[in-house]
């Protein structure tokens, strides 16, 4: 399996059948995606962890030129239907269920964040979205990718990496709207996933939280950082 880091929260993985799934693809508008990343190719399926315009990002117009289907939860989902988005398109769920795709041999779950969300529609108007999820893919017979969207550090963490037993883990490390570097450190200790991947900084001037200081103090872990630059590709 592939994770391409597309800058901020948004990341493309690929299957080692095929299936392109996108998560918070916060594409056109996102100051680190590269150029040539703000059309990603053809996509199977978007996740969204909550309703914010830089994790929803692209999601409307990537839906239109790739046929993806969205996994939001059920609040956010009828926004997005109310947006353009197809019914057929979208699969509603909320956190703590499971959508299993036998014929992709993957598996979409939604977990706890503690998060607000809100989405702003085509005509400006913003709504509420529902609460805030992480979002686990799980590939029959492979790895499992933990992406905790935007949160603080909590303790059913642990939970997590006890019942998904992911590879790797995405959590964000910018402060002020998530957590920072120490208390990201924290969690990835929690979840246990052996790689790590930072996410959610360096976008804006208010993200304080650097990938250099998050991975020093993972030093004394058996945890690996994995610093992707924005277009950089890794193997899990």
């Amino acid at each position: 399996m592939k994770i391409i880091y597309c800058g901020h929260s948004a990341v493309v993985v690929e299957t080692a059948r095929g299936t392109r799934i996108a998560i918070d693809p916060f594409l056109d508008g996102n100051p680190l995606c590269p150029k040539q990343l703000r059309d990603p190719g053809p996509l199977n399926y978007i996740c969204l962890t909550h309703g914010h315009a830089d994790h929803v990002g692209s999601t409307v117009e990537l839906v239109k030129r790739y046929n993806a289907t969205v996994f939001a939860t059920f609040e956010l989902a009828m926004l997005l239907q109310q947006d353009g988005v197809p019914e057929a398109l979208l699969q509603p769920m909320n956190k703590g269920g499971s959508v299993a795709l036998p014929t992709e041999g993957v598996r979409f779950s939604l977990t706890q964040a503690f998060h607000s969300s809100s989405y702003q529609a085509k005509d400006g108007s913003r709504y509420y979205a529902g609460e805030a999820a992480g979002v686990v893919v799980q590939v029959e017979g492979g790895p499992a990718i933990y992406h905790a969207g935007d949160t603080l550090l909590f303790s059913d963490m642990r939970l997590i990496g006890e019942c998904f037993r992911p590879t790797v883990a995405l959590l964000p490390i910018g402060d002020r709207f998530t957590m920072g570097p120490g208390d990201a450190a924290e969690a990835a200790k929690l979840v246990g996933a052996p790689k790590v991947i930072p996410i959610h900084y360096k976008t804006f001037p208010q993200l304080s939280g650097t990938a250099e200081e998050f991975a020093a103090l993972l030093n004394e872990t058996d945890i690996e950082p994995l610093v992707l630059q924005p277009g950089e590709t890794c193997s899990v």
